[in-house]
């Protein structure tokens, strides 16, 4: 047994988010279709939280999960090339996401990665602190002047990391209503996320989806702001104008080993991508973030004091918060931004003592690793502290995974941590968040992403 961060004495104190309970037995077809479209959180058992490898025959075929750090970094490192992203994931996300970075395969995919990595390089994450900051101080002050009121907790999340994004990734701006943008990737996300009985069963694409017809005036609308960003941007190049930022260096980047840019086609792609992923699993995890603080009052004043030493009108360095990174860190434990990832496996292989036939599929699922009883101490609970000094070198490298692994790990993890650093250090010092004395349960809701089922409603109350 593997515990990556010891249990504090007062441990029962401890904040533990409501999730759905463990299934004790496995659902039959009919029920498992329904809770999976409804909730694919919830059609997870019991077993799956205790054994480092499950596999059996269902819904989808042979499948295996994989919960075992060292069988996790064979699949994703050493035997990455037998594995790729299955058709499921694909008949899901490619008609609103294309052929960019996230959904493109094999030699597409090795190209576009070598293409935009020197895009999200160390250097040039790091000059996006400025402009990081400054959204983070422009929702704070929105915030303040809220004083007394309630809020909607995500649409003010998906405000302010499209703010970041239009700061550094598409500085020319990105929609005349960026609240319209906002609801359009809700509404796709909302539309695609849950799970098409048709998708599963491997139905060709042309046969229409429910999901995916309502999510065509949402992926309409992101073809029209897309076209117009690349318009009105290459203009710019042209007249040797344009704003050195993410949409400039993806227009021009070059593959380093063939000279080769992107096509218009994964030009559009990746844009998209940026724009519907990059911002939703942030902003999700910033909700979550301000939920868990909501209701534990001793993490509440640890955050606070870390902030709270920064003298007003300096900027906040991720590096330098170290509770406030952890408390993000911790968050994306409990609600992982990307909950499960699916593989299929090219040719036939072993994982430990399991085989794996050819076609097949293997699941890694964060929100399942991530509440592992054999590699947590009190997994359910929220405890920053775990990824702090010794307990943080303690966790296992592929026990902790929010931006998956391998040569396929999220390009864009460095920015998007942060950027929530960041943006939560000023929202914490400028105000206290607390839920609506009439609230529902707070439940963890999969739609692609982790959000809360019925969104967050929480009142404002002005620090200092």
């Amino acid at each position: 047994m593997t515990h990556a961060a010891p249990c504090p004495p007062d441990a029962t104190a401890r904040f533990r988010p409501s999730v759905p309970r463990p299934l004790r037995e496995p659902l039959g077809l009919l029920d498992f279709l329904k809770a999976a479209r409804a909730n694919p959180i919830t059609t997870w058992l019991d077993d799956h939280f205790e054994k480092p490898v499950m596999a059996g025959e269902g819904v989808l075929g042979r499948v295996t999960v994989v919960s075992d750090p060292a069988l996790i970094r064979y699949l994703f490192v050493d035997n990455a090339a037998n594995y790729r992203k299955d058709d499921l994931q694909r008949r899901v996300l490619a008609p609103g996401l294309g052929n960019g970075l996230l959904t493109a395969e094999d030699e597409e995919w090795k190209l576009q990665r070598r293409t935009l990595a020197p895009i999200f390089s160390a250097r040039h994450v790091l000059g996006f602190a400025e402009p990081m900051n400054a959204a983070g101080a422009r929702i704070a002050k929105r915030l303040a002047r809220r004083d007394g009121t309630a809020i909607d907790a995500p649409l003010e999340m998906t405000r302010v990391t499209l703010d970041v994004l239009e700061r550094t990734i598409f500085t020319e701006g990105l929609a005349s209503d960026p609240d319209a943008l906002g609801r359009a990737i809700t509404r796709f996300l909302e539309a695609v996320g849950p799970i098409d009985p048709l998708d599963v069963f491997g139905v060709p694409s042309f046969v229409p989806r429910i999901g995916r017809l309502r999510a065509r005036p949402a992926i309409r609308f992101f073809a029209e702001v897309v076209d117009a960003l690349i318009d009105k941007r290459r203009a710019l190049i042209a007249s040797g104008t344009a704003p050195t930022d993410l949409l400039t260096l993806l227009l021009e980047a070059q593959d380093p080993e063939t000279g080769q840019g992107l096509t218009d086609l994964e030009v559009k792609a990746n844009i998209v991508t940026f724009i519907a992923a990059g911002h939703e699993t942030t902003a999700n995890a910033l909700t979550w973030a301000l939920y868990c603080l909501s209701q534990d009052a001793e993490a509440r004043a640890r955050i606070e004091a870390e902030v709270d030493a920064v003298p007003d009108g300096e900027g906040f360095d991720a590096e330098r918060l170290p509770f406030t990174k952890a408390v993000m860190e911790e968050t994306m434990r409990l609600f992982p931004p990307v909950p499960f990832l699916s593989r299929e496996a090219i040719g036939q292989d072993r994982i430990g003592r399991i085989k794996i036939p050819r076609g097949s599929l293997v699941m890694v699922a964060p929100y399942v690793l991530h509440r592992h009883r054999t590699l947590w101490d009190d997994p359910a609970a929220f405890m920053p502290e775990r990824f702090l000094g010794e307990a943080r070198k303690a966790i296992p490298r592929f026990a902790y995974l929010p931006f998956g692994a391998g040569p396929r790990i999220c390009i864009g993890q460095s920015f998007s941590v942060q950027e929530a650093v960041i943006v939560l250090a000023h929202i914490v010092r400028a105000v206290r968040l607390n839920l609506t004395a009439d609230h529902p349960p707070v439940m963890p809701l999969h739609r692609v992403t982790l959000r809360p089922e019925h969104g967050l409603r929480m009142r404002v109350a002005r620090r200092g």
